[in-house]
């Protein structure tokens, strides 16, 4: 059983194409920019080239190394139908953020992180059951016999709901991957993902720890363009993996004719 399990995960590397990543372009996103040198955390020595001005500067070799490996653990996660959960809640990322979880139907949070999350998700999902059922009962003209005031106060609490659960509404169970932009920010969510088993992916700057983290990307977590570059990236893996396990769906069905 085991052999099979073991042949089958070869198979499913084989089918996700692995990403290049561009050091070229990490440079010219400003991804090796660290913090000034007094802030930094000395478990990140290992990732940072040196200094300059009083600034740390990373190693874009070993961010290029480390990325593509996150990107293949993403594509890979995809591949086998794992639900994916993407934190970004800076204001650098959110928009693109959003974007990816427009195009490729992620779970995400960009607005704050509520504690329980995944350590106490049943109770967030009654939320989740809630904001859809409210929107249900809205579409269908359900709350027309209200009085105005009533459906005022109704529409605010299906804006709050929104604000806080429809990045996460479709999500059934807790991720299996977690994905965090500046894991110093999100401290909380990476927690709860380490009680419960979550795999984590982070980006790291120079005053964080590396460890907190599974799959650490080493870079600037505060420049924009860095930020959407590497959101752009992960965004191609996800899209990789999904059609890589169309692709194993398809040729399973057929198998099965």
């Amino acid at each position: 059983m085991e052999g099979q399990e073991r042949t089958f995960q070869m198979a499913t590397k084989k089918q996700t194409k692995k990403l290049e990543v561009s050091a070229e372009d990490l440079l010219s996103a400003g991804a090796h920019f660290g913090h000034q040198v007094r802030r930094w955390n000395p478990k990140m020595g290992e990732y940072l080239y040196g200094q300059d001005q009083g600034i740390h500067i990373f190693d874009l070799i070993k961010t290029k190394a480390n990325l593509e490996l996150a990107l293949e653990k993403i594509s890979e996660s995809v591949n086998l139908g794992k639900n994916i959960l993407l934190v970004a809640c800076k204001k650098q990322a959110r928009d693109k953020a959003l974007e990816i979880a427009k195009e490729t139907g992620i779970a995400v949070v960009t607005e704050r992180w509520l504690g329980g999350t995944i350590t106490n998700f049943p109770q967030i999902k009654k939320s989740i059951d809630k904001l859809f059922e409210m929107k249900k009962n809205l579409s269908s003209g359900f709350y027309a016999k209200y009085t105005k005031k009533e459906r005022i106060l109704i529409e605010r609490e299906i804006e709050r709901l929104e604000r806080f659960f429809g990045g996460i509404s479709n999500l059934t169970q807790i991720p299996d991957l977690l994905i965090v932009v500046d894991i110093r920010k999100e401290t909380t969510a990476i927690r709860e993902a380490k009680r419960k088993g979550v795999t984590t992916i982070g980006i790291v700057d120079s005053n964080s720890d590396p460890n907190m983290v599974d799959y650490p990307i080493p870079m600037n977590d505060d420049a924009t363009k860095a930020l959407n570059l590497v959101l752009d990236y992960i965004k191609q893996a996800l899209l990789a993996g999904r059609i890589s396990n169309i692709g194993r769906t398809s040729k399973n069905k057929t198998d099965e004719n």
